[in-house]
């Protein structure tokens, strides 16, 4: 990542397959989730009611209009929620080439933010993540449940 690069975190809710899908294969839920499938992804995106990215923004900022699809995707978080009482993530991916640089908390902080200070907010973590929500502030539940899916 280029040092004069900042990161702009936005609500972005017409983010396209194509991106999406790149930043799931980049960060590595690529291989967890169904990346081959662009209708089953569609329907990801349709299903979720607050997506928040995470893109490169070249210094110094200019005060031209937002072009969200010039600037590189690094990051997203896929939520869905109530916008009252509870938010569940669905997805915190960020490109393997941004990790470590802070991406996912700000996707985190920016989600928080979005939501207000009145709703509760949940995921299911990857076993190699379980750190970094931790380090976050996140609370490990012992009661969570969970039914798979057959496909």
């Amino acid at each position: 990542m280029a040092e004069n690069a900042h990161v702009l975190y936005a609500r972005e809710p017409t983010l396209g397959i194509p991106e999406f899908r790149r930043v799931l294969v980049e960060s590595g839920l690529g291989e967890v989730r169904p990346v081959d499938d662009e209708a089953r992804l569609k329907a990801m995106l349709e299903g979720a009611n607050l997506i928040v990215t995470a893109r490169l923004e070249m210094a110094p900022l200019d005060m031209a209009p937002l072009d969200m699809e010039a600037k590189p995707l690094v990051g997203v978080a896929r939520c869905l929620t109530d916008f009252s009482w509870v938010c569940y993530i669905s997805d915190l991916a960020v490109s393997a080439k941004a990790q470590g640089l802070g991406i996912g908390k700000g996707l985190m902080d920016e989600v928080v933010r979005q939501l207000g200070p009145s709703v509760a907010i949940s995921l299911i973590s990857m076993p190699d993540a379980v750190g970094f929500y931790e380090r976050i502030g996140m609370k490990r539940m012992p009661d969570a449940f969970w039914i798979s899916r057959k496909r």
